[in-house]
């Protein structure tokens, strides 16, 4: 990537004596509220708010994106320090062997059709409803305590020299929260022998979207998987297997090592393949373009997601398949995820990656203020953000 204000030089079953216990959910003594049901003076500005179990005092911090606007925070080039695949039966294997290659469609650009509906009931859906938390992560380090043994570091010593773990996904949802008006959060910390744990938690909200949803819904979830399968292969060189069943309780993971400003952070992603060179690659549908309305929505709601999704690992290109409403991919375009900023400069209050950074940086901060008790028996904090569409951040 280039040094541009896009770049990174300018953006910058677990023993406690064997390693950290994941929190397992958040303490329902500790929460004042819920999203659902809010303080009162969350009604009127859009925040963030911990609250400990014996004491009422709440802790806030505002998501106004003017208190982010100033320049891009030191952001440190991610880098791969490990991986780990998840089979068939969504088992950890400490091993690339879940890792796809893509393999672009034999079509001319006009003459594409991937049906996406394709093979939908036929589905291996991984059970949601089994919570993994940040276990199988734990698990990776668990078996890699040498990547952050410091020199001198007694191996008895299993502090981890690095301030926060969690998934890829929580930073990509705190990257978009100063531009989200629709969507809260709750995030529990566990703070153990120097390092933050974090975990995302599903809000009541999430909960009641997905109970109830509709038949089309949950076959549109499908689709994004269907389309990986398409353009995807398990060695280089092979064709797709597109005749066989879409499971999703396979998965390769990508673990990654970063600095942003005072905050050393490993955290791991799911990758969807890798090109030819051996570079990382996201795999996205998106339903296609037909109006400046479609356009603007797009830019606004779905770029700053992938682009957050795919810059934090260093993911250096985003592919997406077009489609239309009958889930029928008609289109493939390949976007570098360091210019994905420079797409939205044409929209009015558009979206910067120096708000976002600013604000995670800010979100660290506040965390290390408010959770100050070491101790891996308990999620000490529970975290909310609550967001409302009659909110907003001017």
């Amino acid at each position: 990537m280039t040094s541009d204000k896009s770049s990174y030089q300018g953006q910058g079953k677990h023993a406690a004596e064997n390693g950290p216990l994941p929190p397992r959910g958040p303490p329902a003594k500790r929460n004042r509220f819920t999203d659902d049901n809010p303080p009162e003076r969350l009604r009127h500005s859009k925040l963030i708010g911990s609250a400990e179990q014996s004491n009422i005092d709440f802790k806030t911090l505002h998501t106004h994106i003017r208190n982010y606007e100033k320049d891009f925070p030191s952001f440190r080039e991610p880098k791969e320090i490990g991986f780990f695949s998840l089979n068939k039966q969504h088992e950890f294997q400490d091993d690339r062997s879940q890792l796809r290659f893509y393999c672009p469609p034999k079509y001319e650009q006009n003459e594409i059709a991937l049906d996406l509906r394709k093979g939908y009931h036929e589905w291996i859906k991984r059970d949601e409803t089994i919570k993994e938390y940040i276990d199988e992560l734990v698990r990776w380090i668990q078996k890699h305590r040498d990547k952050f043994r410091i020199p001198g570091q007694d191996k008895d010593n299993h502090r981890l020299n690095t301030d926060f773990v969690c998934w890829r996904g929580l930073l990509t949802k705190l990257l978009c929260t100063p531009y989200e008006n629709r969507d809260g959060w709750i995030i529990a910390v566990t703070f153990y022998k120097g390092t933050y744990y974090l975990c995302e938690f599903d809000t009541e909200a999430k909960k009641h979207e997905r109970f109830n949803s509709t038949p089309k819904q949950q076959e549109m979830s499908y689709w994004g998987y269907k389309f990986e399968q398409y353009v995807c292969s398990d060695r280089p060189g092979n064709e797709p297997m597109t005749h066989i069943p879409v499971n999703t309780n396979e998965a390769y993971c990508t673990v990654v090592r970063t600095r942003l400003e005072q905050h050393s952070l490993v955290f791991a992603g799911e990758v969807d393949c890798c090109d030819e060179e051996g570079k990382y690659v996201e795999l996205k549908t998106s339903r296609e373009v037909f109006n400046e309305r479609h356009d603007r929505n797009f830019k606004r709601f779905k770029l700053i997601k992938w682009w957050a999704q795919s810059f934090l690992p260093n993911v250096p290109t985003v592919i997406c398949g077009y489609r239309d409403d009958d889930g029928v991919v008609r289109d493939i375009v390949k976007y570098k995820t360091c210019d994905i900023p420079n797409k939205v400069k044409d929209l009015n209050n558009q979206w910067k990656p120096n708000v976002c950074f600013n604000f995670l940086n800010e979100f660290l901060l506040f965390i290390k203020k408010v959770v100050e008790q070491d101790d891996s028996r308990q999620a000490t904090f529970c975290i909310y953000c609550a967001a409302f569409i009659a909110l907003h951040n001017a």
